[in-house]
Parts: C-alpha cells; structure tokens; sequence
C-alpha cells in the first residue's frame, strides 16, 4: 500500500478513481507537483506520463503553483458571441498578466477553460468556486477588487 496525500491506495487499484485522486491532491497542496504524480502512478499502477497526460488534460488541474485567487475565463461559444475577449481584456489590464501567469504577489492566476456552465449569464468567468455571470469591463474590475 502507498499513501497519496493521506489516502491509502493499493498498487494497481484505483485508476478509475484517479481523477477524483488528483483533485484531492491539489486540493491540498494548490497544485499537482512532479512528486505527487509520479507516487499517484505508481499507486494506481499506471505510467508517469498517463498520470501526467490526465493531469494536464483537465482545465482545472494544474501541474504548476497557482495563485491565491484563481480567475477562470469560459472561452466556449456563448461567452466567445457575448464578447468575453474584452472581458479578458480587462482582467489582463487590472492585474497586469496575461492568461497562464500568476501575478507577482501570488494573488492571482488568470486560466483560460472551457464551458464552466454558467451559459445563461454570458460572458463569465470562475474565481476560485464563484460563478460571476453577466460581466462588462466596469463589473468584472470591482469583482476583481472584491477578492485582493
């Protein structure tokens, strides 16, 4: 038996269960480090670079540290037509980086994803576990101050 980040898991057990695995993960250490992939594969019998390929296939994994505040902009079709590009604009504009950095203070990380399921309320965008819809260049910068 190996252990995974407090979880018990038998060698060559649990590859149905990696994806939940991984999110436990990171949700104790902010991200998915080399470490902790490489003892995930071994616990669930599989590759490094399986291990590896699931944890970068899913938007929401990360393999790098993130920022305290994590701001996800949905670039899927209803928000693409609603104009979400000057929405990621903005957000660009008031933290100062560009999709996939963090700021300098670790305060935030701007991610790019997919359909976060907030279709009705385009242009969204995710922070951390908040959903906030129906976004214009002046509302997404006061959100944005409500999280510094």
């Amino acid at each position: 038996m190996s252990k995974i980040q407090g979880r018990t898991a038998a060698p060559g057990k649990g590859k149905e269960n990696l994806l939940r695995l991984l999110e436990e993960a990171q949700s104790k250490s902010g991200y998915l480090s080399e470490e902790v992939i490489t003892e995930l594969a071994r616990s669930v019998a599989m590759s490094v670079s399986d291990v590896y390929g699931v944890a970068t296939f899913y938007s929401f994994l990360s393999t790098k540290p993130l920022g305290r505040n994590v701001v996800r902009i949905c670039r899927s079709l209803p928000c693409h037509l609603k104009d979400s590009g000057m929405i990621i604009k903005s957000i660009e504009d008031e933290l100062g980086i560009k999709p996939g950095e963090t700021t300098p203070d670790g305060k935030f990380s701007l991610e790019l994803t997919n359909c976060i399921g907030a279709c009705d309320e385009a242009p969204a965008v995710l922070i951390n576990n908040d959903v906030h819809g129906n976004l214009t260049p002046k509302k997404i910068i006061a959100i944005l101050k409500s999280y510094k």
